[in-house]
């Protein structure tokens, strides 16, 4: 069989792995590792960006507390979270949202509208018997938001908070709530006038702000708020308001909406609300505006979505979404206790007829972020790791013969999504893939494309950024919503790239022998959702799966370099729809790792061509759990746990559960593992290391 040219980082070593980490234990169980005193755990430091010729290194430190500097300097982890309605953090951020009010890390939630809706806050039987008041409905939202936040933080949802107005950068006004037992959680109220509608004609909203329909957005006071006066935004003043946010609170780590959800195929409405769509847009703008700002740390992102988780796998296993279900409990009012002292009311009696939502209680989904495949190994056995900060690609190293991390330097070349993924080419060099979005000076210039960068030389300098364009006709016709890409890589070094488009099919670029690339052509398929993955065996064949809602579609070449072939239904059960693949231990084929849904649970299948050639082994979640993609080595797995947490295990014997062990900190995105260790991106910016063995 042939091999690559170059070892795999996955595949090094594999047997002195296992050898160190199994142990000895052959039922699972569960180790806490505190990431202030663990050695296992480290981070690789990074200092504001410069151009990438003058970046010094950085050695890589221990980790300290979340929520505390880094030993030699740093910025703490800061998260801000923008959202366009009260509630959809609760909805569709959660459990990330608690995780964080637990880390003791501070936290701001950011609410670009009112949500004043038709102003009338009562129970649909007794709408008959409510007057509207937008104003009031308003602050009974904020009132529900307040409650939620303060029991998550506190155990007690009377837990006090301090109210005041401050003066925005945009010209306006906002209302800042602070935790008074916990300072460093805080609530930011915009205030801005909301659409009204999921999908119907409304210019006077962010929608109608965004497209130029409307010159001014107005602002909906809630009953209640220290806010002096009414004033209204222009365009202009929404992305200044929002970026003078970021410049307040300084975060290491934003949370927002999905600014590309796609449409319906039958009438263009838009699967996602349209205030949570261009409610994104903004907070993208203002974030592009931050980036260009000097001083501040480096920052990443994560993208959440929204209404169409509805029909969609669930991803929580029971016990998580019981806590997530109990947050909104409390903000819907269900229980009708009066204790918040406010005529409004003290919660949104709305969603107390169906606080589960539309099964998003038992669902949390990244729009975007979920590539394990962003570590590589050079020919010198050196490691490189990339991921985005400041919307441009940031790549660290660690010499073979180091045990620390260089990083973070910051390639030039900004708009970068985040989730990006990379590939060895056979002759030793790195190739990086994303996608990059384009705002423009107008809002029929948004655009997302897919880029790549490849190094001159194997160890040598990145190239400048290529565009690969798009499958989309326009940004109008599906919101350019495309997945971030998957690669293959065949012997002769022609790379295949694969994503899915806003019609949920799979296109596909090849890349021809002088080194240009073909026309998008289509691979079919039909409901898939989620990013695809891809994984070169050891033969040199091309493996690619995407999830739908009820199987995984898998596409496989039948010789090295010819033709992607499928889709064929692989009869796997449904999945999460979060997938990753890598080449099989056994050199024939590759393995595709995916989750049980509403479990926790781990499971896995081999495949040579698109046909499974092993049943489907299950690793319990048991004690762990979590959501989002398995990162499987030859012997090491990584997942989320269920509190957030790193928990990183070996695969053990036959038949075994894993020894699982967790990292306490949070982190962004997905894990990457191989044999020499895991890979994470904190919430602090940083790249936190676990090597194997320790």
């Amino acid at each position: 069989m042939r091999r690559p040219a170059f070892p795999s980082r996955r595949r090094t070593a594999a047997t002195m792995v296992t050898a160190a980490l199994v142990g000895g234990a052959s039922i699972g169980f569960l180790t806490m590792s505190g990431a202030s005193n663990a050695p296992s755990a480290h981070a690789a430091a990074g200092s504001p960006a410069k151009p990438p010729e003058s970046h010094p290194p950085v050695k890589a430190l221990p980790v300290e507390e979340h929520g505390k500097p880094v030993k030699g300097g740093g910025s703490p982890v800061s998260v801000v979270q923008i959202v366009a309605h009260p509630d959809d953090d609760l909805f569709f951020m959660n459990p990330d949202v608690s995780q964080s009010l637990r880390s003791g890390s501070p936290l701001t939630g950011v609410y670009l509208t009112a949500g004043e809706s038709d102003g009338i806050n009562s129970r649909p039987r007794d709408r008959h018997l409510v007057a509207p008041d937008k104003a009031g409905y308003a602050e009974a939202r904020q009132n529900g938001i307040r409650a939620a936040y303060a029991e998550m933080a506190t155990g007690s949802r009377t837990s006090a908070w301090d109210r005041e107005a401050i003066p925005t950068a945009g010209g306006g006004w906002a209302e800042l709530d602070t935790l008074r037992a916990r300072p460093q959680i805080r609530l930011m109220w915009l205030q801005i006038r909301e659409a009204g509608s999921i999908n119907g004609d409304r210019p006077h909203s962010l929608h109608g702000l965004w497209d130029g329909r409307v010159t001014t957005l107005e602002s909906q006071r809630s009953a209640g708020t220290p806010v002096p006066a009414d004033f209204a935004y222009t365009k202009e003043q929404v992305v200044a308001t929002l970026t003078g946010v970021l410049e307040r609170f300084r975060p290491t780590f934003v949370r927002m909406q999905d600014p590309s959800p796609g449409t319906y195929p039958k009438g263009g409405a838009f699967r996602d609300h349209q205030d949570h769509l261009y409610g994104a847009r903004f907070a993208q703008a203002a974030l592009a505006r931050y980036a260009e700002l000097p001083g501040h740390p480096h920052v990443s992102v994560q993208n959440y979505l929204g209404y169409p988780t509805s029909f969609l796998p669930h991803t929580l296993d029971p016990e998580a979404a019981a806590a997530k279900l109990e947050s909104l409990k409390t903000y819907s009012w269900l229980d009708g206790v009066h204790d918040c002292e406010a005529d409004a009311g003290c919660g949104d009696l709305k969603v107390s007829v169906r606080p589960t939502g539309r099964g998003w209680t038992q669902t949390v989904r990244y729009a975007r972020g979920t590539s394990t495949s962003w570590v590589q190994r050079d020919p010198e056995g050196g490691l490189h790791a990339f991921s985005v900060l400041d919307g441009r690609l940031a790549t660290w190293r660690k010499p073979a013969d180091s045990v620390t991390w260089k990083g973070p330097e910051l390639l030039p070349g900004g708009g970068l999504d985040s989730g990006i993924t990379s590939v060895t080419l056979p002759d030793g060099r790195m190739a990086v893939y994303g996608t990059r979005t384009t705002l423009g000076t107008v809002a029929a210039d948004y655009r997302r494309e897919v880029v790549t960068t490849v190094q001159s030389a194997p160890g040598g300098a990145f190239g400048p950024w290529r565009s690969l364009g798009t499958p989309e006709r326009s940004d109008a016709s599906g919101t350019s919503d495309i997945s971030a890409p998957a690669v293959t890589v065949a012997p002769d070094g022609r790379a295949v790239l694969v994503l899915r488009d806003s019609r949920h099919r799979l296109t596909a670029r090849e890349q021809q022998a002088g080194g240009g690339w073909g026309p998008w052509r289509s691979l079919g398929g039909a409901e898939v959702y989620g990013d695809p993955v891809a994984a070169t065996d050891a033969t040199g064949r091309g493996h690619v799966f995407a999830s739908t809602p009820a199987t995984v579609l898998a596409w496989a070449e039948q010789a090295p370099g010819k033709l992607l072939a499928g889709p064929v239904r692989t009869g796997l059960p449904p999945t999460t729809l979060a997938l990753s693949a890598s080449p099989a231990p056994d050199g024939d084929g590759v393995r595709l790792w995916f989750r049980k849904p509403a479990s926790g649970d781990l499971r896995s299948a081999d495949f040579s061509g698109t046909d499974p050639v092993s049943p489907v082994t299950e690793l319990p979640g048991t004690g762990v759990a979590g959501f989002g993609p398995v990162s499987g080595g030859d012997a090491l797995l990584a997942v989320r746990s269920r509190t957030g947490f790193l928990a990183t295990a070996p695969h053990g014997r036959a038949g075994t559960r894993p020894v699982w062990s967790l990292e306490k900190f949070l982190f962004s995105g997905a894990p990457d593992s191989g044999t020499d260790g895991v890979a994470v991106i904190g919430l602090d910016g940083r790249l936190h290391w676990t090597p194997a063995g320790r």
